[in-house]
Parts: C-alpha cells; structure tokens; sequence
C-alpha cells in the first residue's frame, strides 16, 4: 500500500560529480554534487546561490565535471563538509561546514590539466567532462522562501576523457556499463551499481543513433 509521504529531500538516486572550477585569485576550487543530469552531450546541473562553485561558474562559464567511481567515495566525503566561500553561509554553518581554501589537497586528489577549459580535471576520476555554461536559470521562483538560493545550469560538454579500463574492447568511444560503477547517491548515502538485473529493449538501439552535434576531432569509431 502507498502512502503520502513528504520527505525533506528527493535524492532518490543520482551520481555524485566532483566539479572543478577556478577561483577568483586562481586557485582550483572542487565541491561534490549530485543534482545533475545528461540529454546528450549537454548537461543540467543545480546550486545553491550561496556556493562558490556558483560564483566561479557565473563568472569563469566553464567547470570540469569530475564522474568518481566508488573507489573514489572516502576522497568525496573528505570534501562533504566543506566549502570554499569564506565566510561560511549561514546555512552552511548551521550544518557543520568549514571554509577549505585548498580543496584539492583536503581530499587527497591531483589537479591536471585540462585542454579546452581553465579549471582543471581530477587525475582520479575515471571520467572528466570539460564544459562550458550556455544558459542560468534561477529555480523556485514562485516560492518567496526559495527564491534566489537555487539556481540551474545548462553546460555544454567540450572533451570527454575516459579511463581507457572502462571503455569497450576495440571501442574507444563506448563506455563498457560492466565496468563502470559510478559512486551513486541516495538520500544522503553513498552507494554503487550491482549486476545488471535485467536485459533493456533500449540496449538495441545503436548508440551512435542518439547521437547530436559532438565536438569529436575524429569520426566515431563503433
């Protein structure tokens, strides 16, 4: 039997990314999240105004999205209760947040190079996602309480690095869902992937079929 239930989150199950940005002085700021999702090669991602991920992306328009695998999960949570806005957001400190200034250095992961944005990838991450923002949107602005603390925005991925242990043999633009076990998050918990439980009619469609326009500098290889 169903029942109404109003939970204070709806964090039923998403993936965690690491997002890496440049600060204002030109440090690296990176801040874990699991408000996202992907249409394509374009992203939605969502913020609360008061972060500094928020204020590098206004500013920068560009973010590397850093996808942990569950071997990953003790360096993410190294980084859970941190923030870089100094001083602390209100809120923030109501929850137990501290100001960390060198991200990267708390959490135990190495910055490289990206080659098409100025915030750096985390060498770590099996996957690295460089984009840049093409659209902001603020959200709950019918609500006065929620009003200008949450924001939505719209990237555009421009390279895609893969660990090459996950991609499909002989395939190299086709990540291998065995192999793969992306560090999920599930109210407030953090969880992985288990065996595949059942065969998808989805699965026969050929993924080049979904393809849109991609910033490929070479043709695809299925």
């Amino acid at each position: 039997m169903h029942k109404i239930s109003e939970p204070a989150i709806l964090y039923f199950g998403t993936p965690v990314v690491l997002i890496s940005t440049v600060n204002g002085n030109g440090s690296y700021n990176l801040a874990p999240m699991s408000s996202v999702f992907w249409l394509g090669w374009r992203c939605i991602i969502g913020l609360g105004m008061s972060s500094k991920t928020t204020e590098n992306l206004l500013r920068t328009r560009q973010c590397v999205l850093n996808l942990p695998s569950v071997q990953e999960a003790a360096a993410v949570d190294r980084l859970a209760l941190t923030t870089g806005t100094d001083p602390v957001p209100e809120r923030k400190r109501q929850r137990g947040y501290r100001f960390e200034p060198n991200k990267f250095e708390a959490a135990g992961l190495t910055p490289v190079a990206a080659d098409k944005v100025s915030a750096p990838r985390v060498a770590e991450c099996p996957v690295q996602m460089e984009a840049t923002v093409t659209a902001v949107h603020p959200i709950g602005e019918d609500d006065p309480q929620q009003r200008w603390r949450i924001v939505t925005f719209e990237l555009k991925i421009e390279r895609v690095h893969v660990e090459e242990t996950i991609l499909m043999s002989g395939q190299p633009n086709r990540i291998d869902p065995d192999k793969w076990r992306p560090l999920i998050m599930s109210f407030q918990q953090f969880y992985g992937l288990g065996e595949q439980v059942h065969s998808s009619a989805l699965a026969g469609i050929p993924e080049r079929l979904y393809k849109t326009t991609l910033p490929l500098s070479s043709p695809e290889k299925y």
